[in-house]
């Protein structure tokens, strides 16, 4: 079995392909839907990626035919009644985002399957993205009751037009790949996602290293002052919607339990 880098948990694997590192998402049989260990695990990634001088490039997919459907329900039912979980989640969440915005290393997105809430985000915070004919994104956190503080509205803004971004964070709307790359949400809609982001990241990891990750960084200081003027407000204003009645509401109603 090859070995999975850098102490990821089962959810993650991590593999080297040369000076690639090939990161996927580990739960098929849930679409990749996020459970804590997955969270945990990949506020922990972009730092150790960052710290591996091999890598020169990553690509990030999901196993299966998903990339993430978002947060599994049981893993936000778990949440919205631990405290402790509730804050490590949290800041869990802000690491992830600005670990992938700061992380030195490109990463290109082979979505390869519905990438909703938190997938939808990891799209948005790569460098580039390949999307499958039949994926699609979605950010579902406002019809849950959540506000989207590590959604796709976070960065939405600067790919996008304002109106658009609003229109699909209000209403979680499903974004088809096609639609996804007119909006700039995605690169290139393609039959063979992971093959064509591999090649991509290939062509990256040839090209002078310091040149590649000064010019990505250059570019990811505009996106770092846009996050980091709402992340606070945004975490804040999560960590408040996990403890509202319309999300346990909700959550019930989704998960067919009782309030």
């Amino acid at each position: 079995m090859t070995e999975n880098l850098y102490g990821m948990p089962e959810e993650i694997q991590v593999r080297a392909d040369g000076p690639l590192r090939i990161i996927t998402l580990n739960r098929p049989d849930v679409l990749n839907a996020v459970n804590d260990p997955l969270h945990t695990g990949l506020a922990r990634l972009w730092p150790r990626l960052g710290a591996d001088r091999d890598a020169r490039a990553a690509v990030l997919t999901g196993a299966g035919k998903g990339f993430s459907a978002g947060g599994d329900f049981a893993y936000l039912d778990e949440i919205r009644q631990d405290p402790d979980l509730l804050a490590r989640t949290i800041a869990d969440g802000r690491d992830i985002v600005l670990g992938m915005v700061r992380c030195r290393v490109p990463v290109v997105a082979a979505v390869n399957g519905p990438a909703v809430g938190l997938g939808c985000s990891l799209v948005a915070l790569s460098d580039t993205a390949y999307i499958a004919e039949t994926a699609y994104l979605s950010d579902p956190h406002v019809q849950v009751g959540l506000v989207a503080a590590d959604g796709g509205p976070l960065t939405w803004p600067l790919h996008t037009s304002l109106l658009l971004a609003k229109e699909y964070a209000l209403t979680g709307a499903r974004i088809p790949a096609e639609k996804a790359v007119a909006m700039g949400l995605a690169n290139h809609v393609v039959s063979d996602p992971l093959a064509e982001a591999t090649a991509c990241a290939k062509r990256i990891a040839e090209l002078p290293r310091q040149a590649v990750e000064s010019t990505k960084r250059l570019l990811n200081l505009h996106l770092e002052r846009a996050v980091l003027a709402t992340l606070d407000f945004a975490t804040n204003a999560e960590e408040q919607s996990f403890r509202t009645d319309d999300f346990r509401t909700t959550l019930a109603r989704l998960t067919g339990g009782s309030d």
